[in-house]
């Protein structure tokens, strides 16, 4: 884990770490991504979907504050988005109403390689980690 640095939020976890937290119910899983990026890309069994911003026009989620402290219950908050962008905005909100929370470094499917895929350098999915595809 990374030391927060006065990022707003209570630090940055691996995708390794966060996976040990939701296995001991240490912290809980925030899905910041929308529902299409579960439904096509692929989803943590588990996690609470609760987009941050939505489809289309990717409008900030009104019912954003009161489901990160629903989802929270007292747990760490660790939050997924794509790459590990959208989850630190998320992050610094929920820290703001609250909540200890953490961004997951690369995200589901990590930064894009040199020809621009995604998956082959980093990401949750990509470290064999739980996941599933509809």
């Amino acid at each position: 884990m990374t030391e927060p640095q006065d990022k707003g939020y209570a630090g940055d976890v691996t995708p390794e770490q966060a996976a040990q937290w939701l296995a001991s119910g240490e912290a809980v899983m925030v899905d910041v991504r929308t529902d299409a990026e579960r439904e096509w890309v692929g989803y943590v069994p588990g996690a609470v979907p609760l987009a941050w911003k939505q489809w289309p026009g990717m409008a900030l989620n009104p019912a954003f504050d009161d489901g990160v402290r629903a989802a929270a219950g007292g747990r760490k908050v660790v939050l997924l988005c794509r790459s590990g962008v959208r989850s630190v905005a998320a992050a610094k909100r929920a820290t703001e109403l609250g909540v200890e929370a953490y961004n997951i470094l690369e995200g589901f499917e990590g930064n894009p390689d040199e020809s621009g895929h995604r998956n082959q350098t980093g990401g949750w999915r990509k470290r064999g980690l739980p996941w599933k595809q509809n």
